[in-house]
């Protein structure tokens, strides 16, 4: 009888013993370790198995030293600091707008300990979460009500089911979006139970085109800013004020959802039509919904601001409870609402806002300093400061460039493709873009803090670590 080929494996007992999975019992759990060896042992038995020919197995040791590494990787967090060197400002997939300091500390103070969220320290009695915020964005924005919740998805999905629910909401056809996560706007409004009525054409939509279609049904007038795309050319449509003054006639409200909900003009920064929150409110729209993780820089959020009535009326919806945000995020927007009663200080202080005010000499300064210092890792072979564009992101301002200064580094000894990865798994993550057979960090998108953090991370892939 040949002899059984399973014998050769350690048992869980014997590779807990080895000094490499001793020590992390300590820095993680023993069940994480345990359930780590077994698995291990697991797969290696299943190759064992279906092995043609008789396996060599390796010592204890080099055992135990695979097993502590893969366990180690995966007790990793997914969800992990990053250093953003894409250039997107606000890019999605990496959390788009990073928060102010000031409403870092804010969530930090009132995740620590409890917090007055619903109780009215001077009284003593139950109060509403909604005070957190209202009141600063009615002072910033004019509107006489405000509400906050999850996102602007949510946001948009209780209004409509709130204001209009199986009754006709006008919506240009040329302002049916889709963003990204397979958000459209249609299917929204029939989740939300409004019915749809769509006017006008892909390109032209009239005003006329919303006054026939007006009828006993219908329970609102809709305009949606198309913030990830731009229709060129042979195009018109209605401005808000236009559209304000039929729904008076027709005693009708005005929803006006501008998607990345600035709080200041972006003209500043080189952005033309950019629809701004307080411009909205004074030209008379009812209702005003937009986004606080875009170009406003704050939490992810969905703020309403318009009529009191509506606000209220949207509020006691019952949907409204399902998608009410927590104390964290009502926090980090109060601290970055407060903020933005001195735009000087937001533009220092919001870091959406300073990036994009950091001027093109500042990055090509920072690009000058990096590419030497980046250059002497093992893992570059060249380093070098280039000029280049890119875009805002997360769904805003598109077909608008803006300036940028990037460290273009050349591989050593590895693939473009496989320093990228590198970077990405290390600690901090280090996100960049390939392009040209380079990997380009591009500063538009890094703190200033965040330099020399670059510089190690790429040193660190050249050691090794």
């Amino acid at each position: 009888m040949s002899p059984n080929p399973l014998r050769g494996i350690p048992s869980v007992n014997e590779l807990l013993e080895s000094p490499p999975l001793r020590k992390l019992v300590d820095q993680v759990s023993h069940s994480a370790v345990v359930s780590g060896v077994r698995s291990f042992l697991d797969e290696m038995r299943s190759q064992v198995r279906t092995a043609a020919s008789e396996m060599k197995f390796p010592s204890v040791a080099e055992l135990a030293e695979r097993i502590a590494r893969r366990i180690v990787e995966k007790e990793k967090p997914v969800l992990r600091r990053a250093i953003n060197a894409t250039g997107i400002l606000l890019h999605t997939g990496l959390g788009r707008a990073p928060l102010a300091e000031e409403a870092v500390e804010e969530m930090v103070s009132v995740a620590r300990d409890y917090a007055s969220l619903e109780t009215d320290l001077a009284t003593g009695k139950r109060s509403d979460r909604r005070l957190a915020v209202a009141g600063l964005l009615e002072e910033l924005s004019g509107a006489e009500a405000a509400l906050v919740v999850n996102n602007n998805a949510g946001a948009t999905m209780l209004t409509l089911s709130a204001l209009a629910f199986d009754r006709e909401v006008i919506v240009s056809r040329g302002q049916l979006v889709e963003i990204g996560g397979s958000y459209r706007l249609p299917e929204v409004m029939a989740a939300s139970g409004a019915v749809l009525r769509e006017v006008g054409s892909t390109n032209r939509t009239r005003l006329n085109d919303y006054a026939r279609a007006i009828g006993e049904k219908t329970a609102a007038l809709m305009i949606v800013h198309p913030s990830n795309y731009a229709v060129v050319g042979f195009a018109a449509g209605v401005t808000l004020a236009e559209l304000v003054d039929l729904g008076r006639e027709h005693k009708l409200p005005v929803i006006h959802d501008i998607g990345s909900g600035a709080l200041i003009d972006f003209e500043q920064f080189g952005f033309s039509g950019e629809p701004v929150a307080p411009a909205s409110v004074a030209a008379g729209a009812d209702i005003v919904l937009f986004s606080g993780d875009k170009l406003l820089g704050g939490p992810q959020c969905g703020i309403i601001l318009g009529r009191r009535a509506l606000v209220e009326q949207i509020r006691q919806h019952p949907m409204a409870r399902a998608l009410r945000v927590g104390k964290l995020t009502l926090a980090a927007l109060a601290a970055t609402l407060r903020l933005y009663r001195s735009p000087q200080q937001a533009r220092r202080a919001v870091p959406l806002l300073h990036l994009l005010g950091t001027s093109v000499e500042n990055l090509r300064n920072r690009c000058g300093q990096l590419a030497p210092q980046l250059a002497a890792s093992a893992a570059v072979a060249e380093a070098e400061a280039v000029e280049a564009v890119t875009y805002l992101g997360g769904g805003s301002i598109p077909n608008q460039q803006l300036p940028t200064w990037c460290v273009a580094l050349k591989p050593a000894g590895m693939s473009v493709d496989e320093l990228a990865a590198a970077l990405r798994l290390g600690t901090p993550a280090v996100v960049g873009r390939v392009q040209n057979d380079r990997l380009l960090l591009d500063l538009r998108s890094v703190l200033p803090r965040q330099d020399m953090e670059l510089v190690e991370a790429v040193s660190a892939v050249g050691s090794g670590q």
